[in-house]
């Protein structure tokens, strides 16, 4: 099983750019929390027995998320809980005002779009071409990234 420094510095190497680097720094959380908006989006009928903001499909799909964190880091793991409460915290209340998925689809649009485009100018390939675990690793590279200074 790769470490999560194997995963990163896998990931870094399609990831040097400035301006590649700091388009992930605002796209990768913003797919990850339209990702939890949309999970959020789907009836959700059995889950009552949770309260209210974690009554939802997001939250069961980033406790299997969050086991692969853990698997690679305790750590990462409870930074990425951490960061996974707060989208799960932000949809709840953005739901209160807006159709939650409309606004969930048009931030993945729009952040997918910007990393396409981080990726041109980088002149390298998205690293989840390659394996699609990568798409679990772009989050705990941004979080890993700011929380380190690099």
């Amino acid at each position: 099983m790769r470490t999560l420094q194997d995963w990163f510095g896998e990931y870094s190497q399609s990831h040097q750019n400035k301006t590649n680097k700091a388009i992930h720094y605002i796209c990768v959380p913003a797919i990850f929390l339209s990702i939890v908006g949309l999970l959020m989006s789907i009836p959700n009928g059995i889950l009552h027995f949770l309260p209210a903001f974690l009554a939802n499909w997001a939250f069961v799909a980033l406790v299997f998320v969050s086991i692969f964190y853990f698997r690679l880091s305790v750590k990462m793991g409870f930074q990425i809980v951490l960061f996974s409460l707060v989208c799960l915290l932000l949809n709840y209340y953005i739901a209160q005002y807006v159709t939650l998925w409309k606004v969930s689809l048009l931030i993945f649009t729009v952040a997918w779009i910007g990393q396409f485009y981080g990726h041109k100018v980088e002149g390298k390939k998205p690293s989840f071409f390659k394996d699609l675990q990568f798409l679990l690793i772009g989050p705990a590279w941004v979080l890993h990234s700011i929380f380190n200074g690099r």
